[in-house]
């Protein structure tokens, strides 16, 4: 077991190693793991996630709600502590790998360069999520020191292709093995339970710190009134790439023209996620027609293909569910179509019910899927 995991260890690196029998949030302070995930040369493409959180941990940790929970507070400190007694053990301060010579950044890009046999600058930049002007110079000195070699491209000589020399693939191997030899013998110390504990964290924890720092170029906040004709045109691309047109749809609402105005009341809010001053996805919550003063409705809440897949619509509707709950809101109801795959795992994941048949009166009939949480 220990020798089918040293791979995956290895690839992801040791950031959960603290996390063996212990359930943790994913809200954690991840400043000092950029120290040690580097001490593992084949985190190349991880490394560059785990740098960037030196500024995002605030607000990776109190995603969800506002205010932060005295557990999570201890979680914090915990996991800051393990943290930098695991950069001690590793031996990682002096940031030289295992008395190689080579620095850090050195062992990235000779993993990276390896993977993909030969990159330009730009491929490598983007496999290490690295600036240009850094992972040049870092080139420079690797071809200095005869690891690397770099080529014209006979389509373009203005660009140069580099990939490692004889010499280079012996120091990247020479690398590789004093990384699983280190991985190998701290899982001799863990049962099988707790070595794919430690795998499955990893996976965890990588797949929150990547979607964090998509979700970093991206802002939330209250619609305004300019924000009407691209919330408008939005929803309607959105409704029609779904072929949700027609009768008993939403995307002839009159809300729909004038979103602003429609929210801009103390039963209602709507957010809109803008980049660029451009509006690419939002989502509101308002009374259900119908439904009684304590049952809210979620409405209107679309997002542009470039929004999908990274946490962007879990982030939304959880500020929104605590929007409904600062109104009084009980009960917060849906209606949304099954060939919305990705919504309707979304809410299915928040703890969203599955209903029978549709709450108050809507006039959404064209729906054929309708959910509801208590709040």
């Amino acid at each position: 077991m220990a020798e089918a995991c040293v791979g995956a260890v290895v690839l992801l690196g040791p950031i959960a190693v603290f996390l063996c029998g212990e359930k943790i949030t994913l809200a954690v302070n991840a400043w000092v793991i950029c120290f040690f995930v580097g001490k593992f040369p084949i985190l190349a493409s991880f490394f560059k996630e785990v740098v960037f959180y030196n500024k995002m941990v605030e607000s990776f940790c109190f995603r969800r709600y506002p205010k932060l929970m005295a557990s999570e507070e201890t979680n914090v400190r915990e996991v800051r502590q393990y943290s930098r007694q695991l950069v001690r053990e590793l031996d990682v301060v002096d940031g030289v790998y295992l008395g190689t010579g080579y620095s850090l950044s050195q062992c990235h890009v000779l993993f990276e360069l390896s993977r993909h046999q030969a990159l330009n600058l730009m491929g490598l930049s983007a496999s290490l999520l690295a600036d240009k002007s850094n992972i040049s110079r870092t080139l420079k000195k690797l071809i200095e020191l005869g690891l690397v070699q770099s080529d014209r491209v006979d389509t373009d000589h203005r660009q140069k292709m580099f990939s490692l020399t004889v010499n280079g693939k012996k120091v990247l191997k020479t690398t590789i093995d004093l990384a699983d030899q280190q991985v190998r013998q701290a899982l001799e110390n863990l049962t099988d339970e707790q070595q794919q504990q430690v795998i499955e964290g990893m996976q965890l924890y990588a797949g929150a710190l990547k979607k964090s720092r998509l979700q970093s170029k991206y802002e939330i906040r209250k619609i305004q009134k300019r924000d009407n004709p691209q919330i408008a045109r939005l929803i309607r691309e959105v409704l029609t790439e779904y072929q949700a047109i027609g009768a008993g749809s939403s995307i002839d609402d009159t809300e729909v023209s004038d979103m602003f105005a429609s929210y801009h009341n103390k039963l209602s809010c709507y957010q809109v996620v803008t980049a660029d001053n451009r509006v690419v996805g939002g989502a509101g919550i308002g009374p259900l027609a119908g439904g009684g003063k304590s049952v809210c409705e979620l409405r209107k809440m679309f997002f542009l293909p470039e929004l999908r897949g990274f946490g962007m619509g879990r982030r939304l509707l959880m500020l929104l569910l605590d929007e409904a709950r600062e109104r009084g809101y009980k009960k917060c109801y849906l209606e949304t179509l099954d060939r919305m795959w990705q919504a309707n795992a979304l809410y299915r994941k928040c703890g969203f019910e599955l209903l029978a048949k549709p709450l108050g009166n809507t006039g959404h009939k064209a729906s054929d899927c309708w959910y509801a949480i208590k709040l």
